[in-house]
């Protein structure tokens, strides 16, 4: 058996399905986009706003969208198999002012957590340096490859049309958890 692992893992776009802001944008923006459209994780310019006025959307539009937020296919299944062995420590963007919000999500669908931070900004290294860390899921790019290139460590990167930028040898590309899974249970295996 493995080694306990010290997992680290986004929530949005990672433990979430990445289409979760579609339906959500398309509503309020009157558009008609895909997630195959996104294809920048900055997403004033495809909608063609200011940054401001993307914040107050979000400050607007936050809360339920995080409230009904759909799992991604298979995360779950992955998730409670991995609790069993390992901690599960969550390090998201979300601001504090979520806090509630994002626990209850979790506690709704019974999801396996060992810690939830809120770090309220997209550089996480702070936090994954105080959680020593051995392995990260991510769907953003940058943080993929900052996270793999400061400690060294396999960073699987949950393959999205925004994150499609080359990367170091250690961010591996997942189109999905099942194939993510395949990956960690090979490397759990290999580092016991």
């Amino acid at each position: 058996m493995s080694t306990k692992k010290r997992m680290g893992l986004d929530i949005d776009g990672t433990v979430t399905a990445p289409d979760t802001f579609v339906p959500y944008l398309n509503k309020h923006f009157n558009k008609t986009l895909t997630l195959d459209d996104i294809v920048e994780y900055d997403l004033t310019s495809i909608l063609n706003i200011t940054e401001q006025q993307f914040w107050e959307w979000m400050g607007e539009h936050e809360g339920i969208i995080y409230e009904q937020a759909e799992l991604a296919p298979d995360a779950e299944e992955t998730l409670l198999q991995w609790t069993k062995h390992h901690e599960l420590i969550y390090i998201t963007a979300r601001r504090e002012h979520l806090a509630s919000i994002t626990q209850n999500w979790f506690t709704n669908r019974s999801l396996p957590f060992d810690h939830i931070e809120l770090v309220g900004k997209h550089d996480k290294l702070d936090a994954v340096r105080e959680h020593k860390l051995d392995i990260f899921f991510e769907d953003k790019h940058d943080n993929a490859v900052a996270i793999a290139e400061e400690f060294n460590i396999p960073v699987i990167l949950m393959d999205t049309p925004y994150n499609r930028l080359p990367a170091p040898d250690n961010v591996i590309r997942a189109k999905n958890w099942v194939e993510a899974k395949t990956w960690v249970d090979n490397w759990l295996q290999e580092s016991s």
